[in-house]
């Protein structure tokens, strides 16, 4: 038997684009101007002439620019992009034949202008001087990056979660750009619970004496509240028979309880790690403002701009909603509101509801499924 052919390594390298450059601040939805604004992204195979093979890919809450492939100044042990199932040469996005982007969304900490970025008027961290953003701030910023690309048109913007309010962002916005999206795992509006675990969050953080109201740069953190705040929130990205199939009652390395507070179980000790872990990446005022975005977000009452998803009448987008059955934060009954809205708007909808008992967190787990779904989607936007 001869061993199959390795595909490539794919590697990339984090790029930047900078714009808004005072007195030219950009605008924000709250009515406070910010700039410079800085953008880091990644970019994927190779544009066509015509330009008509463009993906924007756009990522959840705590996730950055690196989609696929490793960065050029990867070690050979590195983990790869955080969609590198999904995107690369021959997957379900193919690299050999779109030319994809993505970039890390405005108020983050992984390259673009975010709490943690240097604010000009002081040149000290803005922290809770930068203004909050919105779900449609982020949109913005990314069109930014595509004027300055020379990017007139997107074959699809696809995205999960956050990232897929995103997508539909993208919709209302701009939708002569968009010729078909693909928004999965999200909704058009958070839900009341999905607010409280939110808020559950951003009360451990602002919490934690060493928070000490957002001004912490160059002094000790708000770790512990930053690491609680993600247990929280990766409670909700797994599923009851997911944590039962990993963990179920089992201890931790032991055979009887500690009869005190330690990590007896496996699922305590696994989220303590998960939350140390998330300490070490990620900026603790940068998860109050993306979260504080993300509740804000609403497509069928928005307060701020009034667009809705009943703008949509008269575009000609092709959308592709993935949903899945174990996903308890944004249940399967949003994503049918969502195509139902779609459709009373006139668009050309197809739906899928994947079982899967991973949770919300599924659509970012290598499945083939969810590969067949897009390539064929993306095949027949392209040669349609």
């Amino acid at each position: 038997m001869t061993a199959s052919k390795q595909q490539p390594r794919l590697v990339t390298a984090q790029q930047f684009y900078t714009f808004a450059e005072p007195p030219d601040q950009m605008l924000l939805e709250s009515g406070a101007r910010l700039g410079p604004v800085t953008i880091a992204y990644e970019t994927y195979g190779q544009m066509s002439a015509d330009r008509d093979n463009v993906i924007l890919i756009t990522h959840a809450f705590s996730g950055d620019s690196h989609v696929a492939g490793y960065l050029a100044d990867d070690k050979e042990d590195a983990k790869p992009g955080w969609w590198d199932s999904l995107v690369g040469p021959g997957k379900g996005i193919d690299t050999d034949s779109y030319f994809v982007i993505c970039s890390n969304i405005l108020g983050s900490c992984m390259g673009s202008t975010g709490p943690a970025s240097i604010n000009p008027a002081t040149d000290k961290p803005y922290g809770l001087d930068f203004p909050m953003v919105t779900i449609g701030d982020m949109v913005a910023a990314q069109k930014a990056l595509m004027d300055h690309l020379q990017i007139n048109s997107l074959l699809a913007v696809i995205g999960g979660s956050v990232g897929g309010m995103q997508v539909l962002e993208w919709c209302i916005r701009y939708p002569d750009m968009v010729r078909s999206a693909v928004p999965l795992a999200t909704t058009m509006r958070h839900s009341a619970l999905a607010i409280a675990f939110n808020e559950v969050a951003r009360q451990s953080i602002m919490a934690d004496p060493n928070w000490n109201k957002g001004d912490y740069y160059g002094k000790e953190g708000p770790d512990l509240g930053l690491a609680i705040a993600r247990m929280i929130g990766h409670v909700t990205y797994l599923s009851d028979e997911a944590m039962r199939r990993k963990f179920g009652r089992r201890l931790q390395d032991k055979r009887d309880f500690s009869f005190g507070f330690d990590a007896d179980f496996q699922v305590e000790s696994y989220l303590r790690y998960q939350g140390s872990k998330f300490v070490r990446r990620f900026d603790a005022n940068a998860l109050l403002y993306i979260t504080k975005a993300a509740d804000y977000f609403d497509l069928v009452d928005n307060l701020t701009t009034r667009e809705s998803i009943r703008d949509l009448s008269g575009a000609t987008i092709k959308f592709l909603v993935i949903s899945y059955t174990s996903d308890w934060l944004y249940p399967t009954y949003q994503a049918r509101e969502l195509v139902q809205a779609l459709k009373r708007s006139s668009q050309d909808v197809s739906f899928c509801e994947i079982n899967a008992d991973c949770g919300h967190d599924a659509f970012l787990l290598p499945d083939e499924r969810l590969t067949n779904l897009i390539s064929g989607f993306l095949k027949g936007v392209f040669n349609g």
